[in-house]
């Protein structure tokens, strides 16, 4: 089936696998183009091997380098002429444990990357197209930005940050950009497999829906929080979490 071009392109950091490329994915079925990061390029490679060389371009470089900001949304206006989506999902979480042991190097390089580089492409993105054109920004928090998280606590606090930031983006680039979040679970993809591998069937029986997420689920719901079926929602943090919240206080 032939897909009718949106005329509408976004930017997604952290494409080159996992959520960032599920939503890609999802933008791209739609009949959006994509502007993908990643630190590696021939993963972004492969990457736009799969999406398609005529609807995908990839970037190299890392997520919290101003240049690599820049450049990427340069990139993006050269060749498409616009970028009326940006999807902030690069991040990382390099250390497990206790916040009482947490080095403070460590957390300051997981809050750069995590919330500092999704500012810096907002800066770009805004100025570039979307000030004069409007379009929507969506911000990939966690579920352990909204809530206590045990052992991987300077990832939730950047995350709480990210959800503060589109907070603080949805009021100021109203009422022509729309900034939204969305906070996932756990999803399957290599980022996040500590957290389930060799123990899948177990983490997933804890969820009322019966399984884990998968890019996809984020996917979809990216796409709708730059559609035009969501053209009066922004500021807002949706929780896609398969409903382990509903187990919260439940011994």
């Amino acid at each position: 089936m032939t897909v009718q071009d949106s005329g509408k392109v976004a930017l997604v950091t952290g494409a080159s696998r996992g959520i960032g490329y599920g939503i890609a994915e999802a933008l791209v079925a739609r009949g959006d183009r994509v502007v993908i990061t990643g630190r590696g390029e021939d993963a972004l490679k492969e990457a736009v091997e799969r999406l398609g060389a005529d609807r995908a371009l990839g970037i190299a470089g890392k997520a919290h380098d101003e240049a690599h900001q820049a450049a990427a949304v340069e990139r993006a206006m050269e060749v498409f002429g616009r970028v009326d989506f940006l999807i902030n999902n690069a991040g990382t979480n390099p250390v497990f444990g206790p916040m009482a042991e947490l080095d403070l190097g460590v957390a300051r390089k997981v809050y750069e990357t995590n919330v500092i580089s999704a500012l810096g492409f907002a800066q770009q993105t805004w100025k570039a197209w979307q000030r004069e054109n409007g379009g929507a920004i969506v911000n990939i928090a966690s579920v352990a930005g909204v809530s206590a998280s045990p052992f991987i606590g300077a990832y939730g606090m950047s995350k709480a940050a990210m959800v503060n930031l589109t907070l603080q983006l949805a009021h100021e680039f109203a009422p022509v950009v729309r900034v939204n979040a969305i906070a996932p679970a756990v999803v399957k993809t290599k980022f996040a497999e500590a957290l389930y591998e060799g123990r899948e069937a177990e983490a997933a029986a804890a969820y009322p829906l019966g399984r884990l997420g998968v890019p996809q689920d984020i996917g979809g719901a990216a796409a709708f929080l730059t559609s035009g079926q969501s053209d009066w929602i922004t500021g807002q943090t949706l929780v896609i979490d398969g409903g382990i919240f509903l187990n919260a206080g439940v011994a």
